[in-house]
């Protein structure tokens, strides 16, 4: 078995209790987090065809016949499961090291999220990316397709300082 490091957010000890950060926020109390896979989509579709057997079943021996309208859509339900149910090939490490290798400024501090695209519900990371200066003078979005890995887009800006009023 494999040691694998999942990246997480820690809080120094000291600033973690100056700001008064509840122990549900705390990572060494729960443990590292990692983002869910989308194939768990296929259990909850194995749900949903299951509920559709038995209604289609339940209308055989004499439920009403417009339970058809139910059995269908729980049907069409696990079909959309089924297709939704994506393997991440590409984790927040990667994500966050395709994001840097894509941005002309070094990174310094980095987020990761994932959203879904289209139909199908594709997932994509959205890296949001800082520079490595102290404070960072530029910002940006790199998006990372979650299947391959490409870059999907890219915006970087600069960080304008604001006068105090």
């Amino acid at each position: 078995m494999t040691d694998k490091r999942i990246p997480r957010l820690e809080i120094p000890n000291d600033v973690a209790a100056d700001a008064a950060v509840p122990e549900d926020l705390d990572s060494d109390v729960y443990g590292p987090y990692a983002v869910p896979e989308p194939a768990r989509r296929r259990s909850a579709g194995l749900v949903y065809l299951g509920a559709a057997l038995l209604v289609a079943v339940g209308i055989a021996v004499g439920l009403p016949g417009g339970m058809g309208v139910a059995a269908a859509g729980l049907g069409a339900l696990a079909a959309y499961h089924a297709i939704t149910a994506w393997h991440l090939a590409v984790r927040e490490d990667r994500a966050l090291e395709t994001a840097n290798r894509a941005t002309e400024f070094p990174v310094g501090h980095a987020s990761a999220a994932m959203s879904f695209e289209g139909w199908r519900a594709r997932p994509v990371w959205n890296v949001l990316v800082f520079s490595a200066d102290d404070p960072p003078t530029k910002r940006g979005l790199v998006r990372v397709d979650a299947l391959s890995g490409e870059v999907v887009e890219t915006y970087t800006e600069a960080i304008v300082e604001r006068a105090d009023d």
